[in-house]
């Protein structure tokens, strides 16, 4: 009799194990329905590009091959944007440094160039760029600031200036377009370093300088390089910008660009359409390339935020399995 308990007792300490589970796919009607709709909406624009006559696929492909095309969009669009991009981030690390400054000269006078130049519209800048030259008719001087009012009350002759720059040959050109375009950029990349720093934790600064290093080795070793992660979205964002941006470069204006001849080149034989498919089709190349290069930079900075997945649970030895 206790040998039937116990198997009784056994038998209703085990529960029953539930049967196969028929699991039935949630149906999604209205995912099929879009993919349909962008099927059909990609069929037409294939046929569009291929049919219409208005492309002028030969023309824009002749166009694009053309060698003042191609140096312009050498030198115009992809130098400039570098340039301008070098500008523009050294500026903005150094408005961001200067606005989080304890010192309110230093932070007034970064939010009050930030406010000036991110205000201001970048075709506009350009063309004020282009004509600054009427601001200096004698040129650009380097030297002891109010060196003639000096030199007049100490009664002497001469000057203290040791670099004199033609104005009309500063602000026009390449030169008018890297400096208009980099101040601009200078605006906008000082906010976004400034979250940039600001998002690293105060306390490893004051871990660092409590170990006897400087705040400028502070800012370079320990606090920008934790801030990228936070700075290299929106910088990248920011240069396929600017790489766009070049086209206004017709506001100074810069003849070796390349929408400025591609222009020139629609102008000569009445075809504006295919110089703007044409030009399209340099922009597309170019920010897929600036594309690819920020997925790998955000990755590379990325590293230890939860960019990487989570190790796929694994069920115990003996847990019930087959």
């Amino acid at each position: 009799m206790s040998t039937d308990t116990t198997e009784a007792r056994s038998t209703d300490a085990v529960p029953d194990r539930p049967g196969a589970i028929n699991a039935v796919p949630v149906r999604h009607p209205g995912r099929w329905v879009a993919i349909a709709i962008i099927v059909v909406l990609v069929g037409m624009l294939v046929h569009l590009l291929v049919t219409n006559k208005a492309f002028d696929w030969s023309f824009v492909f002749q166009a694009m091959n053309q060698q003042p095309v191609i140096k312009g969009f050498l030198k115009g669009t992809l130098l400039v944007t570098v340039l301008s991009m070098i500008v523009g981030v050294a500026g903005g690390v150094l408005l961001a440094v200067m606005r989080l400054s304890d010192n309110p000269i230093l932070s007034g006078a970064s939010w009050v160039f930030t406010w000036f130049f991110r205000s201001v519209p970048r075709y506009l800048l350009l063309f004020t760029m282009g004509t600054l030259g009427v601001l200096f008719p004698q040129g650009v001087s380097f030297g002891v600031p109010f060196d003639w009012k000096l030199i007049d009350w100490l009664g002497l002759s001469g000057d203290w200036r040791f670099l004199n720059l033609d104005a009309n040959q500063v602000f026009t050109g390449l030169t008018a377009g890297v400096i208009g375009l980099g101040l601009s950029e200078a605006a906008y990349m000082a906010e976004i370093a400034r979250a940039g720093i600001m998002s690293v934790d105060r306390g490893q600064a004051e871990a660092a300088e409590a170990l006897g290093m400087s705040r400028g080795k502070v800012m370079r070793r320990v606090v920008l390089p934790q801030a990228m992660r936070v700075i290299v979205p929106p910088t990248g964002n920011e240069t396929i910008a600017m790489l766009k941006d070049t086209s206004l470069l017709l506001a100074v204006p810069v003849i070796g660009e390349l929408f400025y001849q591609l222009q020139s080149i629609g102008s000569t034989y009445y075809k504006t359409f295919p110089i703007a498919v044409a030009a399209t089709l340099y922009y597309l190349a170019a920010t897929s390339v600036l594309m690819v290069g920020q997925y790998f930079l955000e990755r590379h900075f990325g590293r230890g935020f939860g960019t990487t997945k989570a190790p796929r649970a694994t069920r115990p030895a003996g847990a019930g399995g087959a």
